[in-house]
């Protein structure tokens, strides 16, 4: 027997997860009232932006960008590696509940792994100004969605349920985030 949380979109997204209550739950797009009724589900979807109903990743990945211009006005980049360093830990438990209460372990609208990939983009590319940024949004966006060796391997084989498995939704776009500064550092050597 299935059982949909409250304003929960119900269908076939994957494989049920048990919850502790026994009951069931797939979903295969998550509301504003599924988001709100746990505070790991409001941020794994970016605080809303992995709602949107298209390109819920770029959505996010635009939130994360914006996110990092308007708290840079409060800190400074060396704070940004313990902001960044803590948002990982908080995400692989947001991730890992969410996916949990979803019955998906890696759902499109789940986009802060995205966000906290990005954030460590910006932290090297904000020197470049808004051209460089805007390049840098472009081919993080490309390795994330494209997902060339060895990204693809591990967005197949790392997940699952639990911390491991939302390490492995962190992960891939980890992977990006490095490809992105590569291209950037050998735009940068020439």
């Amino acid at each position: 027997m299935s059982a949909y949380p409250p304003g929960a979109a119900q269908g076939n997204a994957a494989d049920p997860v048990t919850l502790e209550a026994g009951q069931t739950v797939r979903i295969t797009r998550p509301t504003a009232r599924f988001m709100f009724g746990h505070p790991a589900r409001v941020i794994a979807y970016g605080f809303g932006s992995g709602l949107s109903p298209v390109g819920p990743g770029t959505v996010g990945t635009l939130y994360g960008w914006l996110s990092f211009v308007v708290i840079s006005m409060w800190i400074e980049p060396t704070t940004w590696l313990w902001v960044i360093a803590g948002s990982f830990l908080v995400g692989l438990w947001a991730c890992a509940r969410t996916a949990r209460d979803m019955g998906v372990f890696d759902h499109g609208s789940m986009v802060w792994d995205e966000i906290v990939a990005f954030w460590i983009v910006m932290l090297f590319v904000t020197p470049t100004g808004f051209w460089g940024q805007l390049a840098a949004f472009l081919w993080f966006r490309l390795f994330d969605i494209a997902k060339p060796a060895p990204i693809r391997y591990y967005d197949r084989t790392m997940k699952g349920p639990g911390l491991m498995g939302a390490f492995g939704v962190m992960f891939d776009d980890l992977l990006a985030a490095f490809y992105t500064l590569l291209v950037f550092a050998l735009w940068r050597s020439f």
